[in-house]
């Protein structure tokens, strides 16, 4: 493994590009460390949490974190899979996640993560929160009430240089995404499209076409989330051999 660092991840082996983040280099392993923030390529944030790992006994957000030569890393472990399933819920119950009649649906990497860690009921009170809708612009809905903060959006949905999402008000429970009316006007449906896609739940939504795949068999319908990392393995095996 020329120019490649090794590292261990829960006593497998692996290898990795030296200054890859943990989340980067586990996935090209054929190992899955969920997350909800994360956009590789893109400038990570550690927003979300989900990614915690465990090195040397303290837990680190996986997508911010560098690996270094024979780091050992746990992932798949039961305290740590508590915590993100813990997360998850808080998500759920800090918004107004209606699975049944939104439209991301079977697409949602949240819902998908529910299911991956077996969340039935939160442990935590429902919040119910009102923090307004945004239906202005012509090709996108902004459902706030809906967001999980992970700022994907923000990192990455730009028109004319300048980003169209950002943060408004300060930390807390006041704090929340807002959409630039009128660079969201300027956007053509194909950029609409992306805000839809890189969006993890149903806070973005493309107007004008709902229900274009039907529910059954939309992404995580098919396969849970992770699954399409950890099919790596066969070939990763067949390319080692």
């Amino acid at each position: 493994m020329k120019g490649k660092i090794k590292i261990i991840i829960d006593g497998k082996e692996c290898w990795a590009k030296p200054g890859q983040n943990v989340i980067d280099a586990a996935r090209d392993n054929g190992i899955y460390i969920p997350s909800l923030c994360h956009v590789e390529g893109v400038k990570p944030a550690g927003s979300c949490r989900v990614c915690n790992v465990r090195i040397e006994g303290r837990n680190m957000t996986a997508c911010t974190t560098p690996v270094a030569d024979g780091m050992e890393i746990e992932n798949d472990i039961p305290e740590l899979n508590e915590l993100r399933k813990a997360i998850i819920e808080v998500l759920f119950v800090s918004g107004n996640h209606f699975c049944p009649s939104c439209e991301k649906s079977g697409n949602c990497e949240l819902q998908a993560l529910a299911y991956r860690f077996r969340m039935m009921v939160p442990r935590f009170p429902y919040e119910f929160p009102i923090k307004g809708v945004d239906a202005s612009s012509k090709y996108i809905y902004h459902d706030r009430n809906r967001c999980v903060m992970c700022k994907r959006c923000i990192r990455t949905i730009t028109k004319d240089g300048k980003n169209v999402f950002a943060y408004s008000s300060r930390g807390g429970k006041h704090l929340h995404v807002v959409m630039d009316k009128e660079l969201a006007a300027q956007m053509t449906e194909k950029e609409a499209q992306k805000a839809m896609d890189i969006c993890p739940v149903g806070a973005i939504l493309k107007k004008e076409r709902g229900f274009y795949s039907p529910i059954g068999q939309r992404k995580y319908d098919t396969e849970p989330i992770g699954s399409d990392v950890e099919k790596n393995i066969d070939h990763l095996k067949q390319k080692e051999q």
